[in-house]
């Protein structure tokens, strides 16, 4: 007998990136055979979507029978690599930002392999912000313009990259330019080291999410930490953040270590993807499972509980990323999809052929020109903008 699975390991005759191959049909309820092995991969163990990930995954195992494995992998691009080109993961826990620098080929993503993904269903709407040590001399965020101070910049997610070299000195009036004069950045090489830096010293200021749980541990050592608010009535200022950020919303935090809640930061709504040829029968059956099981899981995780029909309904509303059809499929047949979300989830879809489409030829010529497809290779980000000048970029649907 021939293993189903959708771990990416190779089976007899067969392996993960075939069975993920669109089906022509969907098969009945009744016909539907759940894969031995589900394998989902998530930042790292210190992070929120891990904990909570474990949450649900041994409820499906309990009510479906599928082992149910969750990898931990904090660098962000292999995650993208295990989902879209090695395929030994089936979904993946991903920030809407992150994706959203996926498909341009921003930062590290640009030399990557362009491959399609879409949204099975949400996960959770993680609050981020502007965290220091509890005896910081460092009041607001414009207190930065001074200078003299260090900021933990996350080498491990072009997302954070971006967030404190551009659109934190936006927020504060400051050139990405000007930024580099007046701060120092201090590398981080994962999210727990970006995150412990203030409390350890190495830093003054640090952008992360006060629902993971590295920063539980933050907020019991000696001093504490505070938050420095990203100004909600700041509009230039998030004009500014946006502009580097489009992914995101302001917002007053509301989940999380007690010391954050109640300032105001910003949300980042994290998702479960899948390549856009995953399997449709799969897809259906995962985004109904999702729906009918909440009430089984969603005690598991505070981040659990944000897996509602209810948020990701909300999500949808301002999400700018395509649905994968056998997601779509089962909200229409329970009336939580229209004609509307029809059109702005086609729009989506096109939107991301069009970056697709044009980093492959990007790629295909820097090849025919032998220019190395390398990240750090200004002539190949010279091709590659050439290709991708003119594509609309991605942005929440506000």
């Amino acid at each position: 007998m021939k293993l189903r699975t959708l771990s990416g390991v190779i089976v007899p005759a067969l392996s993960a990136a075939a069975l993920l191959a669109s089906s022509a049909t969907l098969a009945d309820d009744t016909n539907f055979e759940w894969p031995r092995l589900l394998v989902v991969a998530t930042p790292g163990t210190g992070s929120a979507s891990f904990a909570s990930t474990n949450g649900w995954t041994p409820v499906l195992q309990k009510e479906v029978g599928s082992v149910a494995r969750v990898v931990p992998e904090d660098n962000e691009s292999m995650r993208y690599r295990r989902l879209t080109d090695r395929r030994d993961v089936a979904i993946s826990s991903v920030s809407a930002a992150e994706m959203r620098f996926q498909i341009e080929g921003i930062g590290g993503y640009a030399s990557t392999k362009p491959v399609a993904q879409r949204v099975l269903w949400h996960h959770n709407d993680t609050p981020w912000g502007y965290v220091v040590s509890g005896d910081s001399d460092l009041q607001s965020l414009e207190d930065l313009k001074k200078g003299g101070y260090r900021v933990a910049k996350g080498m491990f997610s072009p997302p954070m990259i971006a967030a404190v070299t551009g659109a934190l000195p936006a927020f504060i009036g400051l050139s990405e330019a000007e930024a580099e004069k007046t701060l120092t950045y201090i590398p981080a090489s994962s999210y727990a080291e970006n995150c412990r830096s203030v409390v350890e010293g190495k830093a003054d200021v640090a952008y992360c999410a006060p629902v993971s749980s590295v920063l539980s541990e933050m907020e019991g050592a000696p001093g504490g930490i505070r938050w420095l608010p990203l100004s909600r009535d700041n509009k230039a200022g998030w004009d500014g953040y946006l502009n580097h950020r489009p992914m995101l919303i302001p917002t007053e935090i509301e989940l999380g270590v007690s010391t954050a809640r109640g300032v105001d930061g910003a949300t980042s709504n994290f998702v479960y993807s899948v390549p856009a040829d995953a399997d449709e029968d799969f897809a259906y059956h995962m985004a109904k499972w999702f729906h009918e099981s909440y009430d089984g899981y969603k005690g598991s995780h505070p981040m659990a509980a944000r897996m509602s029909l209810q948020q990701f309904r909300a999500y949808l509303d301002r999400s700018p990323l395509p649905v994968h059809p056998g997601t779509v499929k089962y909200l229409r047949e329970i009336g939580a999809w229209t004609e509307q979300d029809d059109t702005w989830n086609k729009a989506a879809e096109e939107r991301m052929d069009q970056w697709l489409q044009a980093r492959q030829a990007a790629m295909d010529e820097a090849r025919k020109a032998g220019v190395k497809i390398e990240f750090q290779n200004q002539a190949f980000l010279d091709i590659l903008d050439k290709h991708t000048q003119d594509l609309e970029g991605f942005k929440s649907r506000l």
